[in-house]
């Protein structure tokens, strides 16, 4: 299925909720070892917590990095697992190159027997460092998600130079945009190309949003970066569709105790009628 159709399936039959695994091993609850195959067990973890309500969950691959080639392995069965569990997986890698270099990295993440749903790229480099990104979506039913405006606060010291009558950030959705309407889904009419959308900026996420109508928006910030419901609510399109809401430390580390997987399906839960009570 178009990656846009299925994103718009999952958040349907479940909720707009991603959860970000961000699995620090210096954080994982008391009597899980803090090596690979704690960081293994955490994640499967939190994948059976969160997969009742969760549409999608979103892997921190500096976590799995850190640990060398055993975290790339614990990376890689994280997200096979999340997928058994009927999960959308998007990896937070942030990749981008150009020629070959980007290719590979495009056929790595997003190749026919991958895990992987979608990935997240950058966009410095210019669109063709992102159009070996988006053959592979179109070959392999994947997406992309290009950061446009980040949640971080330094983000504008790039993002919001101005650009003419415009800021970088809006000149940039407009590039997304023009690039998304080319590869939309044939139910939800959205595309595989989505983009990175801060909850820190309400009021350039409602002004993004109408620049990308068929640009599905992966909303990083709610939660432990201040983010909260009101502030998504620029990302969606009006049925309720057409975007996700990412939130990694408040679910997965709710509690270090040993109800840490009972902490975990509440929070995601709470997370979902948050946004649902927002969007009515």
């Amino acid at each position: 299925m178009h990656f846009g159709d299925s994103l718009t399936a999952a958040t349907k039959e479940k909720s707009p909720v991603c959860v970000g695994l961000d699995p620090n091993v210096s954080k994982l609850p008391e009597g899980i070892s803090q090596d690979a195959e704690g960081m293994l067990t955490f994640c499967k973890g939190i994948i059976d917590a969160v997969k009742d309500t969760a549409a999608c969950v979103k892997p921190q691959m500096a976590y799995f990095e850190e640990l060398g080639w055993e975290g790339m392995r614990v990376f890689w069965e994280t997200c096979s697992y999340a997928k058994e569990q009927n999960l959308l997986v998007i990896a937070d890698g942030k990749r981008n190159d150009i020629g070959s270099t980007c290719e590979a990295y495009a056929q790595a993440y997003l190749n026919e027997l991958s895990p992987i749903d979608a990935l997240t790229v950058s966009p410095y480099l210019g669109f063709d460092g992102i159009n070996p990104f988006i053959e592979q979506c179109d070959k392999n039913n994947k997406g992309i998600f290009v950061l446009v405006k980040t949640s971080n606060p330094s983000s504008g010291e790039l993002q919001d130079l101005p650009c003419g009558d415009e800021a970088v950030h809006e000149h940039l959705a407009q590039l997304v945009e023009a690039h998304a309407a080319q590869h939309c889904g044939p139910e939800s009419h959205l595309s595989c190309i989505g983009a990175v959308v801060g909850a820190t900026y309400p009021e350039e996420m409602k002004y993004l949003r109408t620049l990308m109508p068929h640009v599905p928006i992966l909303i990083p910030g709610y939660g432990a970066q201040g983010g909260g419901a009101a502030d998504v609510l620029g990302g969606f399109i009006p049925d309720g569709t057409g975007a996700i809401v990412n939130s990694s430390r408040d679910i997965i580390f709710a509690s270090s105790g040993p109800d840490w997987k009972e902490a975990a399906e509440k929070a995601t839960a709470d997370m979902a009628e948050d946004i649902k009570n927002a969007l009515m």
